[in-house]
């Protein structure tokens, strides 16, 4: 009587949740890999699109003004952008790198450029705080 019993039984055995766990555990380390490069790639995006609305509103103020700003918080002061963009590596808006214009533009190469004067200085770019490398091998703040 209690061999009859013991075979009604129903569950799993051992054997196949060890397969199932074995399972679970291939495809989870195959999917944390792909997400963690996804979250990269999302935070690169996002800087690049970041480091291209920083510039634009750079040459908007140029164009503007005739001359570049004192400082990315001008472009915020003067309603160029509505709020300095957080650099997504650093989570902070004030670690950009901000770099002035080259001599030429400045008035030491280059004579007879319409609004630039010799005394041109400011914020000509701008670049990621971040010393990541990205994933195509150049660190953000060359980008």
């Amino acid at each position: 009587m209690r061999r009859v019993r013991m075979h009604n039984r129903s569950g799993f055995t051992l054997i196949e949740l060890m397969i199932v766990m074995t399972i679970i555990g291939i495809l989870a380390a195959i999917s944390v890999p792909n997400y963690q490069w996804g979250i990269i790639r999302a935070r690169e995006a996002v800087l690049r699109e970041n480091i291209y609305t920083l510039r634009s509103s750079i040459d908007q103020y140029y164009a503007d003004q005739g001359k570049y700003p004192e400082s990315i918080q001008v472009l915020v002061d003067k309603k160029y952008l509505r709020d300095i963009p957080k650099d997504p590596f650093t989570g902070k808006n004030d670690t950009w790198i901000a770099i002035a214009p080259p001599q030429e533009l400045a008035g030491g190469g280059v004579q007879g450029l319409p609004g630039v004067s010799s005394t041109s200085t400011g914020v000509y770019d701008v670049h990621s705080g971040s010393d990541l490398v990205g994933s195509d091998g150049i660190p953000y703040n060359v980008w």
